[in-house]
């Protein structure tokens, strides 16, 4: 009986309930990454705030994010995946309401810490619970459905929060929906809890991965270059995108005297362009040998367009399209990235070298906002474009990198 169960197929309906929740989950995350940001102006109007310590509550939320992340993989691997997700949705309820209550500096950081704590186990959450529920047939398809979730996460929030405060007068406001979002995505998810269940699926009680050197320490996989390369990759791409996040918008406004609604959907844009490209590019990764020439060129060509923008030479509404038809190009590189990724993984170490990895994202955040902001504090507009195609270029070096070593060992 154990092994007919074992081996029956998992129903399509089934599989996609999961994805489908797990994508919801992911682009709620990717959402409050966005908690602050979109509402800077006018924390800048009501507090006196500084675009540097704007920038510093996008490293507050990153740093506590990126620690969280390195130790959430033992707290799921000790509790579970599903009541970990459970209490990440909480702590971004909370943080919506400690933004909407907010007094000053002091509770914006609160805000922002409890983000970023909600933030951190998301990526060993994800991925625990669809390679457990999810069928291997269908595995690519959930990890697809993830990314592109993620980026839509991302482009809803400027839209939402932005427009909410607009209609509003109210930035308070716009927080306050936020922290009934997540709480909306927190009720669904527990009444289809039973989707989510990592206990349980097509994988669940599966033994982790074999391959890994027998009597090797689990920490062995730091000694690697390619896993430091993919780091650094990771935190070079991640500089740019948080730039465009955080200072695309009134870097815009001030280079071409757009309005706030408009450079507030630079952002929108530039995330629904790298979903888009994200979707073309799960294709090209089964076409080409060496990923890291498509990552070249499609970053490179995002590179080229940023440093259009930054030029000053566009009409303003043409300078606002091309800052967002960037984003194609990240979204083309995405899938060879995390293909790329996984290829220069020793066997047995997968997850752990994506969660290293991963924290390049984190502290690419962290140490990128700061910079950014006081660039805009000293009145360098043009360096948010500049600085972001730049942070583009070098992490097409990491890439080129990496791709040659994966290629070396092919070799042998």
């Amino acid at each position: 009986m154990t092994t007919a169960t074992a081996s029956a197929p998992i129903p399509l309906r089934q599989d996609a309930h999961t994805i489908a929740l797990i994508g919801l989950a992911h682009g709620t995350s990717h959402f409050f990454h966005m908690l602050l940001p979109p509402l800077f102006p006018w924390f800048i109007r009501e507090f006196g705030l500084s675009y540097s310590e704007l920038g510093m509550l996008v490293s507050v939320f990153f740093i506590v994010s990126g620690v969280g992340q390195a130790l959430a993989g033992f707290v799921v691997d000790r509790v579970g995946a599903r009541p970990v997700l459970f209490l990440a949705l909480g702590c971004f309820v909370l943080a919506g309401l400690a933004a909407g209550l907010a007094q000053g500096y002091a509770g914006l950081v609160l805000a922002a810490a409890l983000a970023g704590l909600g933030n951190a186990p998301f990526h060993p959450v994800d991925f625990t619970i669809l390679n457990k529920r999810v069928s291997p047939a269908r595995l690519g398809h959930g990890f697809s459905v993830h990314g592109i979730s993620g980026n839509l996460g991302w482009a809803a929030a400027p839209v939402f929060l932005a427009g909410i405060a607009s209609a509003t007068g109210a930035w308070r406001t716009a927080a306050l929906a936020a922290a009934v979002l997540a709480a909306a995505v927190l009720v669904l998810l527990l009444w289809q809890r039973s989707a989510i269940d990592d206990r349980h699926g097509a994988r669940a009680g599966q033994a982790h991965a074999p391959g890994a050197q027998a009597g090797e320490h689990p920490m062995a996989f730091l000694r690697l270059p390619s896993v430091w390369l993919c780091f650094s990759f990771f935190f070079w791409s991640t500089c740019a995108l948080s730039a465009i996040q955080s200072f695309a918008s009134p870097a815009l406004q001030q280079m071409y005297g757009l309005p706030l609604s408009a450079t507030a959907l630079v952002v929108t844009g530039y995330m629904l362009c790298g979903a888009a490209g994200m979707v073309v590019g799960g294709f090209l990764v089964s076409r080409v040998a060496r990923l890291e020439k498509i990552i070249a060129i499609c970053l490179l060509a995002s590179a080229a367009l940023l440093v259009l923008v930054g030029s000053g030479v566009l009409p303003g509404m043409a300078a606002l399209a091309v800052a967002a038809l960037a984003g194609l190009g990240t979204g083309l590189a995405g899938p060879s990235r995390d293909m790329l990724i996984k290829q220069a993984a020793p066997p047995g170490a997968t997850g752990r070298v994506y969660g290293t990895v991963y924290s390049g994202l984190d502290i690419g955040f962290a140490l990128a906002a700061p910079v950014f902001g006081a660039l805009l504090d000293h009145g360098q507009t043009g360096g948010i474009f500049h600085g972001s195609a730049l942070a583009l270029a070098l992490g097409v070096v990491s890439a080129a990198l990496v791709g040659g070593g994966v290629a070396a060992r092919k070799g042998r």
